[in-house]
C-alpha cells in the first residue's frame, strides 16, 4: 500500500531547529519554444497546510487558481522572477533560470526575512542556507506552493500573448512545441517571442536562410 508522502517534512525539520521564515523556489516555463522562465519565491506561515496543495503540474487549471487566490492572501511573501526569450537565447536556459530564481528571491526578501530557501532540483549560489530537494514540488509544502504562483502567472503571460497570435495556441499549449504548435511555426514563421536557440526553431530559422542562400 502505498503512503502519502509528508510535504511538510523538511519545513518541519526546520522549524525544529528554530528557523521560522522558510522560502519555497520554484520554476516553470524551462521546456517551451516561447516566451519567458517564470520563477517565484514563497515564505508561508509557519505550520501551514493546505488539502491538496502539490506540484502544479499536477494539478488542474482550476485547482491552479483557486490555490492561487489563497496562497496570494496567506503568503507573509511572494516574490517573481522572469528571464525574457532574448536572455534565455544569450545565456542558455539553464543560467537564466538560476538568475530568475535569485531574483524571486531577492523580490520576496524585500517582504520578509528569509532564513533558508528550499529550491526545486536546482542549486543556486546565494548567501541564505539553501536545500536543493530533487522532486521538490512534490516533496515540500512551500516548494509546491511556489509551482502554483509561478505556474498561473507565466500561464496568463501566455494567454496575453495568444491574444496577438491565437494562430500558435499559446493558451493552451504554454508555448510547448506541440503539433499545433510546429504546424503554425511551419505556417506562419516564428514569433520575436520564440526562442531562437531552441529546436525546431533553430531548424526553421536555418531553413529560411538556406532558402535565401540558395
Amino acid at each position: 500500500m502505498k503512503t502519502e508522502i509528508d510535504n511538510r517534512a523538511y519545513e518541519k525539520e526546520l522549524n525544529n531547529k528554530g528557523i521560522k521564515y522558510i522560502a519555497g523556489v520554484d520554476e516553470v516555463g524551462r521546456g517551451p519554444l516561447v516566451g519567458p522562465v517564470v520563477t517565484a519565491c514563497v515564505v508561508l506561515p509557519k505550520d501551514y497546510f493546505l488539502e491538496g496543495l502539490t506540484d502544479s503540474k499536477k494539478l488542474t487549471k482550476k485547482q491552479r487558481e483557486k490555490f492561487y487566490d489563497t496562497i496570494t492572501k496567506d503568503a507573509l511573501g511572494i516574490g517573481i522572477g522572469i528571464q525574457n526569450e532574448k536572455e534565455i537565447d544569450r545565456i542558455n536556459i539553464y543560467e537564466a533560470t538560476k538568475i530568475a530564481m535569485k531574483e524571486a528571491i531577492k523580490n520576496c526578501q524585500k517582504k520578509c526575512n528569509i532564513e533558508h530557501v528550499l529550491i526545486d532540483a536546482m542549486k543556486l549560489d546565494i548567501d541564505i542556507p539553501n536545500t536543493s530537494i530533487i522532486k521538490g514540488d512534490y516533496k515540500s509544502i512551500t516548494i509546491s506552493a511556489a509551482s502554483v504562483i509561478a505556474k498561473v502567472t507565466r500561464d496568463r503571460m501566455m494567454e496575453e500573448l495568444d491574444k496577438k497570435y491565437p494562430m500558435y495556441g499559446f493558451k493552451d499549449n504554454a508555448g510547448y512545441g506541440t503539433k499545433k504548435h510546429i504546424e503554425a511555426i511551419e505556417k506562419y514563421g516564428i514569433i520575436s517571442e520564440h526562442r531562437k536557440t531552441f529546436k525546431p526553431v533553430c531548424y526553421h530559422l536555418d531553413h529560411i536562410n538556406n532558402q535565401k542562400n540558395n
